[in-house]
């Protein structure tokens, strides 16, 4: 499959400089909010039976990349979180592992070392998260330094102010700045917190101009706003990518975090995922969840499925 780096030559007429790339992204088609917000509301309402349930149950779990991003984390809190994402249910071996563990740099060691011998990633977020405020050179020592502790995976996020200023190659630079920092050694989500960029032709342009600069992940937002990820953003992401690969042959994964915090609402993204990119996009190399609480509320879920009965509120540990 063609890499990011065919994507980037691609595109590069495009991104020559701030008058191509303003020209380009603001002549992609508008959204048609109306529309998109129908269209996933409907798809959130088809029906899952049993057998696709579990099989859903199953794929999210696998999908999660289990998160703390507090002032607070200590090493022990970081170790508790890897290893319940290395074994989410010590009743049930047959339960899949989480995709990641999503930590901050500081904590990438401790997390990596907790996860040792299991198929569990190790993400971290950088780039003056959440804010996006800061210097290339400072955001590509933060980047340097989780990969340097064993990160397995970058969660950046753009600045808005520059986005939203119409500094579009500037955004593109640094994004693709940080790609080169983290070469083959690392992959690289980057978030564009849709909560803030006001319209859905914004969060179009902020994906397109991702992953021309280089994201192996477009992922819609810190969790740290009031406005994460709802069905219609994700949806519209997802569209992108879709389109991205019919143009270039290149896949990009999604990430929606933030707010998605029970089971119903994470079957209703599959649904998105599985109507909207298909099967090639139903693994957790191409799409996440960013959640802290959602593992629980799976498991929870994933008993009833097995037993009949729902789980007492000491089955599965308190984040």
């Amino acid at each position: 499959m063609p890499t990011t780096a065919t994507a980037a030559h691609a595109f590069a007429d495009v991104t020559a400089s701030d008058s191509t790339l303003r020209r380009f992204l603001h002549g992609l088609p508008g959204v048609d909010a109306v529309g998109l917000e129908a269209r996933a509301a409907s798809l959130g309402t088809r029906s899952i039976k049993t057998t696709a349930k579990a099989y859903a149950i199953d794929l999210a779990i696998s999908m999660i990349d289990l998160t703390t991003l507090e002032g607070a984390d200590t090493p022990g809190k970081v170790r508790a979180l890897a290893a319940k994402a290395v074994n989410p249910d010590p009743t049930d071996r047959t339960t899949p592992t989480t995709a990641a563990v999503c930590v901050y740099p500081d904590m990438v060691a401790t997390a990596k070392a907790a996860v040792k011998g299991s198929d569990v990633k190790v993400a971290s977020v950088a780039t003056a998260f959440p804010a996006g405020r800061a210097a290339l050179p400072v955001k590509l020592a933060d980047t340097a330094d989780a990969i340097a502790a064993g990160a397995d995976e970058i969660d950046m996020v753009i600045d808005r102010g520059a986005f939203l200023a119409g500094r579009y190659l500037e955004v593109f630079e640094q994004i693709a700045a940080v790609k080169a920092e983290c070469g083959d050694r690392a992959r690289l989500k980057v978030i564009f917190e849709t909560g803030e960029l006001s319209t859905y032709d914004n969060i179009r342009r902020a994906s397109w101009l991702g992953m021309m600069a280089g994201a192996d992940f477009i992922k819609t937002s810190t969790g740290k706003v009031a406005v994460n990820a709802t069905p219609a953003n994700t949806l519209l992401m997802l569209e992108a990518v879709r389109d991205f690969r019919a143009q270039t042959g290149v896949q990009i994964g999604v990430k929606p975090a933030g707010g998605i915090r029970n089971t119903k609402e994470a079957v209703k993204f599959l649904v998105l995922v599985n109507e909207t990119v298909g099967e090639d996009w139903l693994d957790n190399h191409w799409f996440r969840f960013g959640a802290s609480s959602l593992l629980n509320d799976l498991l929870m879920q994933r008993q009833k499925l097995a037993t009949g009965r729902y789980s007492g509120p000491d089955y599965v540990t308190v984040d």
